[in-house]
């Protein structure tokens, strides 16, 4: 090749690579503004939109009145959570400050999401000065379907996210410092792993990475500060034990042991893989090299790890959000990848790899293949609202239909499986007011209300009597009471006097006995659809006629 040819050639590959990043970026963007648009429409909604947002407000709500909501589920209101308490004590000053609301926890969840966005971004700047690149991956992030799906919800899923995401970007560098600097990272990096730990119990898994990491780089250090946060997770604790006479490791850890459905876990392995399989190939990718050319980075083993402990997704009550780690820790090696490449910093010393091929690929050809396949990604993860006054005209005008019919006013690219979130669509004007027929109806109730849903009982300033999915996943455990972890007599009884003036079913969540009873004791009433569900109504029967099956049979 003559030199006026190679002298073009590497005059229009610039020009190539910036065409892709700029494309990439616009696309990323359109994912994020819709992303911005579901969060603003769905933040200020006053009702439970994904089951058990309720719960974590009502969480709270106890912690700010200095009342347990880890204690005895046998005894009235027959509550707990089964959920560490760190969000909930966020939101307790602004329970004192606004009351009971929902905006709040789903505002500090939406910002978390943007929090571990900007840390990938600067991540990849710091580590190789590409913040384009930075923005893209963390744009990445957000883009994702399942972090679209529960980044504007009031679970603390993404909260632990968070803190496990700054936690791996405070400690990657600290091993290349010395003295206090080195000390400072450690601390705050563990003291984020004991906040990520006490938000969601799933933040174990990048308590495991950090410390294998860190067995590699320095033993001794990581063994001294992995002590030291093993005493401090365990005196909380037992503080938490004594506080709540022993019923917060049944609510904590018993509660949790669901069981496993193998379908499960496939379905949304595949589902994960399919989403972000142009993502994963670029992780992988530099997982391989930092293993034969490179040190293992924090970020490859945290990613190893993570993606390891997915298996976790075939229990019960598990969901795509177990995935979210996995994609924060692929996000942040794909935009190495592609970082490493626009500064041609691969290095490759010599091993007895190097004698196996002498084949040298430009690295703008990479940087290219890197940013085809984020193009790839943000159209393999299309998602649009089917309603409102904006998307519903642009939905029309495309004939863009809903994918689950339009009970679900939301097109998602991802096929549904069991675990799936289905969330997405935007809350409607009637969905609101739907809300509160149910919530006049709890307020006009004569005796105690129990719902699936806390928020109708919240938003009537009633008490919250129940948690059905904590209490269902104590009788599964122990269906006859033999292991003494939970005794439904006590609410049995209070069914069979009839003494709910109304409960409200929606998914049927309750234990087998508790359901039976209802049905038995109580009927029908009305059913009111809200965010795509049917809420039941029941009352009680009356006058009561048939047989009172003995409570053996129950």
């Amino acid at each position: 090749m003559t030199q006026s040819k190679k002298t073009k050639q590497r005059s229009w590959q610039p020009t190539l690579i910036n065409v892709l990043l700029l494309t990439a970026l616009i696309i990323v963007a359109i994912h994020v503004v819709i992303y911005i648009a579901f969060g603003i429409a769905l933040i200020p909604f006053p009702f439970d939109y994904d089951q058990a947002e309720g719960f974590e407000l009502n969480n709270a709500i106890l912690l700010s009145q200095g009342d347990c909501p880890y204690c005895n589920n046998n005894d009235f209101p027959f509550y707990a959570s089964g959920y560490a308490p760190f969000f909930h004590i966020l939101m307790i000053p602004f329970v004192w400050l606004f009351g009971a609301a929902y905006w709040y926890g789903r505002f500090i969840i939406f910002i978390a999401t943007f929090v571990t966005a900007a840390a990938i971004a600067y991540t990849i700047k710091r580590d190789e000065n590409r913040l384009w690149v930075g923005l893209l991956l963390g744009g990445g992030f957000l883009a994702s379907n399942y972090i679209y799906h529960i980044g504007p919800l009031l679970r603390q899923h993404l909260l632990m996210v968070m803190f496990e995401t700054l936690a791996i970007v405070i400690i990657a560098p600290a091993f290349d410092l010395q003295g206090f600097k080195r000390h400072k990272r450690l601390f705050i990096a563990f003291a984020l792993l004991l906040l990520a730990g006490y938000t969601k119990q799933l933040a174990i898994s990048t308590c495991f990475a950090i410390g294998l990491w860190g067995l590699i780089r320095n033993p001794r250090t990581t063994i001294i500060y992995s002590v030291g946060l093993g005493i401090v997770a365990a005196l909380i604790f037992i503080g938490a034990m004594l506080v709540t006479d022993g019923h917060w490791w049944v609510n904590i850890i018993t509660s949790n042991q669901n069981e496993y459905i193998t379908q499960q876990f496939v379905g949304l392995m595949r589902q994960f893989i399919t989403l972000h399989w142009t993502l994963l190939i670029m992780a992988f990718l530099m997982v391989l090299y930092e293993t034969y050319f490179d040190r293992l980075s924090v970020y490859s083993v945290w990613f190893i790890v993570s993606f390891a402990s997915t298996i976790g997704t075939g229990k019960w009550g598990a969901g795509d959000s177990y995935f979210a780690t996995t994609l924060v820790a692929a996000c942040l090696l794909s935009g190495l990848f592609i970082a490493r490449s626009f500064n041609q910093t691969w290095h490759f010393p010599k091993t007895y790899l190097s004698h196996l091929t002498k084949l040298r690929i430009p690295t703008s050809i990479v940087t290219g293949f890197g940013l085809i396949l984020v193009i790839i990604y943000g159209a393999t993860v299309i998602k649009f609202p089917t309603s409102g006054t904006v998307f519903g005209t642009i939905a029309d005008t495309f004939n863009i239909e809903p994918k689950l019919g339009h009970r679900y006013p939301f097109y998602d690219n991802a096929d549904w499986t069991v675990g799936y979130a289905v969330t997405g669509h935007f809350p409607s004007e009637q969905d609101v007011e739907n809300g509160w027929r149910i919530v006049a109806r709890v307020r006009q109730a004569e005796g105690l209300v129990m719902s699936e849903d806390a928020g109708f009982s919240i938003q009537a300033g009633r008490e919250v009597i129940t948690n059905a999915v904590q209490l269902r996943n104590l009788w599964e455990i122990d269906p006859t009471g033999e292991l003494g972890i939970y005794d439904p007599s006590n609410l049995l009884q209070m069914i069979e006097n009839q003494t709910f003036g109304l409960i409200i079913r929606r998914g049927d969540f309750f234990p087998i006995p508790v359901l039976l009873a209802i049905d038995t004791y109580y009927e029908l009433d009305e059913t009111i659809p809200m965010n795509g569900f049917d809420y039941q109504l029941w009352i009680p029967k009356s006058p009561f006629l048939g047989f009172i099956a003995p409570r053996t049979n129950w």
